[in-house]
Parts: C-alpha cells; sequence; structure tokens
C-alpha cells in the first residue's frame, strides 16, 4: 500500500472498549490482552469503514503508566503483544501506527521528572513497537513539549519510520501547561516529524478554529482527531451530541485548513470513520502554504516567536553569578531574543534548571558540539544558534532538533 493524502485514521478506542466491557478498574491495556476480541471487533470495524491507519491500543503502555498500575518488567513485551493485535486486526488493509501517550511526569517547576528519564520510558516503549513491526508512530494526546520531544527522540534512537504527533488542548489553543499550539507545531516541525494536529479536546467545531490558526504556520501536513462533540450524562451513560454527519460536515473547511490526516477521537465509532470516508471521496490535499518565510521559525516552550534574519541579544547568560537574575536582565531589555552561553556542564545544567523562565526565544552560544547537543536536548523550545562550529558539526543538530542557523 501507498500511504496518500487525505487519509483516515480510526476513531475512539476507549469509549468503544467501555461499550464491551471494560469498567477502569484495570489498565485497558492488561484488560485489552485478556479480552482480545474486544479490541479485533473494534478495530476491524474501523477497517471496513474505511480507516487507512490504526492505532496500536498502547496509550497507556509506557513503563511510568504500567508501573502505575502495579504493571512491573512488561513494557516490551505487551507493546509488541497488543501491536500485533492491531496487525491481525489490519489484515493488511491499513497501517499500523505504534501509539506513545503522555507520561503524566513533568519538569521542574511543575514536578520533578529529568528530561533524560522521559527520554527513556518512551525509548523502551518504542522499542517495542518497533520490534512489533508497526509501519509509523503517532505520539497523541500531548500536553508539554517535553513529553512530545521526549517521545520523538525515542522513537528517532530505535526507528526511521514516519511519526505523527497531535496535542490536546483548550479552546484558546494552549495545552494544560500553557503552550501554545503554534509553539508546539514549531518545535515538532522543526525536530522533522511528518505530520501535526490536533486530537480530542473538543468536537470538530472548535477544532477547525485552531486548525485554521496553525495553518499559518504550517510546512507539515495537519492532523484533526476530534472528539464526537462534548460528553454530556444522559440516564446515567455518557453520550457525546455530534452525530457522524454533522462530525463530517467540517471536512470540507479542515480539507482548505490544511489538514490531511482524518480521524476521531473520544465518542466516534465506526459510523463517524465511514461519513469521512464518504465526505473525503475524490477530495484532494491542500499542500502547506506557509506565511512568515522570510523568518526565523523560533519558539520558546509557551510561544512561537518568529524571528527577522537580522535578530540580535544582549548579554549571554551563563552559570557564573545568579543566572536568574540574568535571566530577569535579559528578559527586560530591548533584544528580541536572549542568549545562553554552554561553555562547560554547569552551564547546561543551570539552562535545564531555569530555561523554563524564558519567555524570549533563545539562541544558544558555544564552541562545543557535546555542550551544544546537551543544551539543544534539555530546552524545551526551539533555539537558534551562534558560535564557530561547522556546518558539518550542525547539521545533525538541525535535522535532530530544529536548531536554527
Amino acid at each position: 500500500m501507498e500511504m496518500r493524502f487525505p487519509i483516515i485514521l480510526d476513531g475512539a478506542t476507549g469509549t468503544q472498549l467501555q461499550k464491551r466491557g471494560f469498567t477502569g478498574d484495570m489498565s485497558a491495556e492488561q484488560w485489552v490482552l485478556e479480552h482480545p476480541e474486544s479490541i479485533l471487533e473494534v478495530q476491524r470495524a474501523y477497517v471496513a469503514a474505511g480507516s487507512k491507519i490504526l492505532y496500536s491500543p498502547t496509550f497507556g503502555a509506557n513503563r511510568q503508566k504500567l508501573e502505575d498500575r502495579k504493571i512491573f518488567n512488561r513494557t516490551a513485551q505487551m507493546n509488541r503483544e497488543l501491536a500485533s493485535l492491531s496487525r491481525q486486526a489490519a489484515d493488511g488493509r491499513a497501517w499500523v501506527a505504534g501509539d506513545i501517550a503522555p507520561t503524566g511526569r513533568f519538569l521542574a517547576p511543575l514536578g520533578d521528572a529529568a528530561f533524560e528519564e522521559l527520554v527513556d520510558i518512551y525509548t523502551e516503549q518504542a522499542a517495542g513497537l518497533e520490534q512489533a513491526g508497526v509501519d509509523l508512530f503517532v505520539i497523541e494526546t500531548m500536553m508539554t513539549l517535553s513529553d512530545a520531544r521526549a517521545a520523538v527522540l525515542a522513537v528517532r534512537s530505535v526507528s526511521d519510520k514516519p511519526i505523527f504527533v497531535t496535542f490536546t488542548c483548550d479552546e484558546s489553543g494552549r495545552s494544560l501547561t500553557g503552550t501554545d499550539m503554534a509553539a508546539a507545531l514549531t518545535v515538532m516541525q522543526g525536530m522533522g516529524v511528518s505530520a501535526f494536529g490536533l486530537n480530542c479536546s473538543t468536537g470538530p467545531d472548535k477544532m477547525l478554529l485552531q486548525l485554521q490558526r496553525l495553518h499559518r504556520y504550517a510546512r507539515i501536513p495537519l492532523i484533526a482527531k476530534p472528539n464526537a462533540g462534548m460528553p454530556e450524562v444522559v440516564g446515567g451513560k455518557t453520550v457525546y451530541d455530534c452525530p457522524p454527519e454533522h462530525f463530517a460536515s467540517y471536512v470540507p473547511e479542515m480539507l482548505k485548513a490544511g489538514v490531511a490526516v482524518f480521524g476521531g477521537c473520544c465518542g466516534t465509532d465506526e459510523g463517524h470513520i465511514a461519513a469521512l470516508r464518504a465526505a473525503l471521496d475524490g477530495a484532494s490535499y491542500n499542500r502547506p502554504a506557509p506565511e512568515f518565510t522570510d523568518l526565523l521559525p523560533a519558539a520558546t516552550e509557551k510561544e512561537a516567536v518568529y524571528l527577522p534574519t537580522d535578530a540580535g541579544h544582549g548579554a549571554v547568560i551563563t552559570a557564573g553569578g545568579s543566572t536568574e537574575a540574568a535571566i530577569e536582565e535579559a528578559l527586560s531589555d530591548e533584544w528580541p531574543m536572549a542568549a545562553f552561553g554552554l561553555n562547560d556542564w554547569a552551564d547546561v545544567d543551570a539552562l535545564a534548571d531555569y530555561q523554563y523562565m524564558l519567555r524570549k526565544p533563545l539562541c544558544l552560544v558555544s564552541g562545543d558540539a557535546e555542550l551544544l547537543e546537551a543544551g539543544l536536548r534539555v530546552y524545551q523550545g526551539r533555539a537558534l544558534y551562534e558560535g564557530s562550529l561547522t556546518d558539518e558539526a550542525l547539521a545533525p543538530l538541525q535535522d535532530k532538533y530544529g536548531l536554527i542557523i
């Protein structure tokens, strides 16, 4: 099979499993392994309705989430077994995407996780999915750039297959931790993901508004996987208010906004997928036509900031003295970006500890490739570079982290 846009993903997994007896009193992944016919039935129905990509039922199958459920030392094995069920359901008629979702861990000041811990957690899961022979990876329902970046780096350490990334956001276009979706898109496409978009969050109406905004920045295909409207409790049961025909009525405007990958999240079923297939019959994919192509696509952890090519900075911040005071001074000066010097490992540690304070785009200043890469790993935005390193040394850092030169 050849992957052609527009393409249709699957619909909901969790709400479909609930209809088949899953009550949430155990890990959904463990429940699926004990009731394999449930996921086979759900996913075969999606394929019959028009899905060309199935998500493996591994949403909560990273080590952190499994250990939260008292499941130890089974991460790779469970991911292999769960992905094999999707392969069985696909039966050669659809691709299988290895599904990776949030760890639930946060970097300082919101939590105590170290970035490399997140990478390690995701690498174990990604390795299991790669061993299972998934066709691509989907990193979904992201709420933080730290999780999303860690997952991308983890996948890239074990596979060169396509990566789709979707975030979840509120109606203002921000994640739970305040990241604007334009910033998330700017960082992710800099890291070379194949497609970016939104899932869960809202119904198709509110999601369309955010996708139209992202279209201005997108240099890659966009993804729309909304809920079937908003949930409400009727007669003691949770129901969603967006039936298939209304759900699919947003397809024409989404196509105009650059959406190339369509699917459904909570509350959707094979009826919604069939409606998407009908709405997309004969449709063409509108390739990205981003604005701001003459600007530098920088981003902090919270905001996308597209800079002129001659943008400058003030004094270079280092770990010497008061890093916090130096950052505050850089944030209050007239320059459009801040600069952080990476001269030794103390500087890298200081950047990791204080990068959450940075509300301006960041320029990393270094003549050491190892220190520069370490700084790029801990910084949760998309940075610029200044220094004496050669193009040969910088090229892999551009590809891997989206470094702007």
